[in-house]
């Protein structure tokens, strides 16, 4: 479905900022992308999206190079929600999710009765049909997220690409968020790629997941295979416990850190 081939990317000629990166995603996966900061994982998610190209190698989208593809054809295919989504005017919450329609409008044209019944289905799955009315700007960070989620997924991709979703949430609407998209994962089988700050909702919510360190993938496979004490202690540089949580079988890490003396 999507693919990356070796690719190598650097910005303005410098260091590459990812090196000889492959990855297979593969149709229905939930993917966490996680990795110190400056690791590549936002990179990588615009080099998927065929937002940028890379310098070596190819990103593929249904085995078609995304270059040579259209942006209605990209958009139909893959949908982006980025780490920051400035609004600096105040559209209300459902003229910000039928921008997700755009791309399939007529130039001077109007949306259709299709255009507008998807934009409302996904207001009721991401759960702010309830606040369509209001402005962006008077609903809660948890919400607003809900908002671009519901945005990317009124293109109806079949990729999500996400960039660290929930790192200005706290725990309740990181959940909640996770949560939602879970179940439309679960439910659509529309494919997830997420870059995620948390370790502990990576190996939650991901049925996969793709640890990244300067700029290589160091370990790819399924959170147990990944989150490891070795693998977490060798990205992330520092100490750590990881444990298998008893209700659930799937591991979890605590930062040790320094402990002072009793």
């Amino acid at each position: 479905m999507l693919r990356a081939k070796n690719i190598t990317f650097a910005y303005d000629k410098g260091e590459p900022v990812l090196r000889d990166v492959c990855l297979n995603i593969i149709e229905g996966e939930f993917i966490g992308v996680l990795g110190p900061n400056g690791s590549g994982k936002s990179t990588l998610i615009k080099l998927l999206a065929g937002t940028l190209k890379p310098d070596i190698g190819s990103v593929q989208m249904q085995g078609i190079e995304a270059g040579e593809l259209s942006d209605y054809q990209r958009a139909r295919i893959v949908a982006v929600v980025p780490q920051n989504s400035v609004m600096p005017f105040s559209f209300s919450v459902s003229e910000i999710v039928l921008m997700g329609r755009s791309m399939f409008v007529p130039f001077f044209g109007f949306e259709s009765k299709q255009d507008l019944d998807v934009v409302k289905d996904v207001m009721r799955e991401m759960d702010v049909l309830k606040f369509c009315n209001r402005s962006i700007h008077e609903v809660s960070g948890g919400e607003r997220q809900r908002v671009i989620v519901a945005r990317a997924l009124a293109q109806e991709p079949q990729v999500l690409l996400l960039d660290e979703p929930t790192v200005f949430l706290d725990i309740k609407y990181q959940v909640e968020l996770y949560n939602l998209l879970k179940k439309k994962n679960r439910e659509d089988h529309i494919t997830v790629v997420s870059v995620v700050h948390d370790i502990n909702l990576a190996s939650t919510f991901c049925n996969r997941v793709v640890l990244i360190k300067d700029g290589e993938i160091f370990a790819d496979g399924s959170p147990n295979k990944v989150i490891t004490y070795a693998n977490i202690k060798s990205v992330f540089e520092t100490d750590v416990y990881v444990g298998i949580n008893d209700l659930t079988g799937i591991p979890y890490y605590v930062p040790l850190g320094c402990h002072p003396r009793t």
